[in-house]
């Protein structure tokens, strides 16, 4: 039990061990006996969990260093906040939209993708996914994106236990046992629904979807794309890694990021350009980024052009006749 003054927080690290081991052996169990949808295999579960297990490791530092920042924001804060529902739940909110511009610029920054692209490996959606998790968090300095909730007036401890809450919630978006939920559910929250879409590798559903555990972040800023039946979400990333071996799950990208980098004959900005421009961009044009992968899905498929996730066709060059 963390606490400060009269209030107390519940250790919710503890509870969603309990929770994460609950929900997953309950998934197994309705799939198994086939009350619902979803897939499951060994040796990917077995990734998942691996990975979880290191990062559960990594956390442990990565969680002192973010407290720390944060008190030290928070002796210097702006307001000082009352700690009562009002502020806990402006807090949740702040957190979340803190939570949705990282996650957007983990998909637009190769530095950022090297460490969150082990998320996105699984080549199946089911609760174990969830726990598939990156070990090396402290190399991007996302930490920094902490300080102005506490700067704010927020107290870091109750920015923590807002935060363990949404990861819990967010555990439970990576499943295909639920379809779409009530109108309004899916209109204000993250649901497994747009989360599919997220994990997906399927051009339209490429980079969107960002939303922690709200999903207005993506309607606000044109994230947002809705699951359709006719394109039924396949997970995993782009260039699919085929490999359970977890080292390679964790550091496959930072690997070829550091190999891109090194080549030989590059300028300063195109080295950087490996580092900061967004996964497959390349100096030379040789690769395909994502917007790349929308423009091919729209001239292979005109009749989509336009549509949620997609570019329009391109505009068609007029060529001068000759005059007669």
């Amino acid at each position: 039990m963390e606490s400060f003054g009269t209030v107390s927080f519940p250790n919710i690290t503890l509870y969603s061990i309990a929770i994460y081991a609950t929900g997953i052996v309950a998934e197994v169990m309705l799939i198994y006996f086939g009350r619902v949808k979803g897939r499951y295999e060994r040796n990917d579960a077995i990734t998942s969990l691996l990975m979880g297990t290191g990062n559960v490791v990594v956390t442990i530092a990565y969680a002192f260093i973010i407290l720390n920042l944060m008190y030290f924001a928070y002796e210097h804060r702006i307001f000082d906040l009352k700690i009562n529902w009002l502020t806990g739940i402006l807090c949740f909110v702040a957190d979340d939209f803190r939570r949705f511009v990282f996650h957007a610029g983990t998909h637009r920054i190769r530095w950022w993708w090297a460490d969150h692209v082990n998320h996105h490996s699984s080549q199946h959606f089911n609760l174990t996914t969830a726990l598939r998790q990156p070990w090396t968090s402290l190399l991007t300095g996302a930490f920094v994106l902490y300080m102005p909730l506490a700067w704010l007036g927020f107290h870091p401890l109750l920015v923590l236990f807002v935060g363990g809450i949404n990861l819990i919630y967010q555990f439970f978006l990576h499943t295909e046992t639920v379809g779409k939920l009530w109108k309004p559910i899916e209109f204000v929250f993250n649901t497994p629904s747009h989360h599919r879409v997220h994990h997906s590798n399927n051009p339209r559903y490429l980079d969107s979807n960002y939303g922690a555990a709200l999903i207005v972040w993506d309607r606000i800023f044109g994230t947002f794309v809705e699951e359709r039946d006719e394109d039924v979400p396949q997970y995993g990333i782009v260039s699919d890694i085929a490999t359970f071996n977890i080292f390679l799950v964790a550091f496959h990208e930072w690997i070829d990021m550091f190999r891109d980098i090194a080549r030989p004959g590059l300028t300063l900005k195109q080295r950087l350009g490996y580092i900061f421009m967004p996964p497959g961009w390349s100096h030379d044009g040789s690769r395909k980024g994502s917007d790349d992968l929308k423009a091919d899905y729209v001239r292979l498929n005109p009749d989509q052009a336009g549509m949620p996730g997609l570019p329009g066709l391109p505009a068609v060059t007029q060529v001068p006749q000759p005059a007669e």
